[in-house]
């Protein structure tokens, strides 16, 4: 979440470690370097909303798109904090970044919609 964060500039957060998302019953990646923090999905919420995205024109990497990265920032929200899920989303706001229907339908894919209808609500 905070990498995908950074990788579309929303936020000014500096990630220590890089966010990977897996599958429920996928094994995890045992590398050293760099360390990562796995968040596991499944379903839509894996499948949903990937975009690929380029690294110095080098590196082609899958990563949610803006909403689905805000949408699992409230998922998450108890571990990265409310406050960071918050900059995130009035960043891509003001930023015309996201759409309030890109946004309400992340949030349908992550089930946040009682989690985030407050703070949507609040932007318009």
């Amino acid at each position: 979440m905070l990498t995908a964060l950074q990788i579309h500039g929303i936020t000014t957060q500096f990630p220590h470690e890089v966010w990977l998302a897996i599958g429920n019953k996928a094994r995890e990646p045992s590398i050293d370097y760099p360390p990562l923090r796995i968040a596991r999905f499944s379903g839509a919420a894996l499948t949903e909303c990937i975009e690929q995205k380029s690294i110095d024109d080098v590196v082609h990497i899958p990563v949610t798109s803006i909403a689905k990265t805000i949408a699992d920032c409230f998922k998450y929200r108890n571990k990265i904090g409310l406050d960071v899920a918050l900059e995130a989303l009035r960043d891509a706001w003001r930023q015309k970044k996201v759409t309030m229907d890109e946004l309400w339908s992340a949030a349908e894919i992550c089930r946040m919609t009682n989690v985030m209808r407050p703070y949507l609500q609040s932007l318009t």
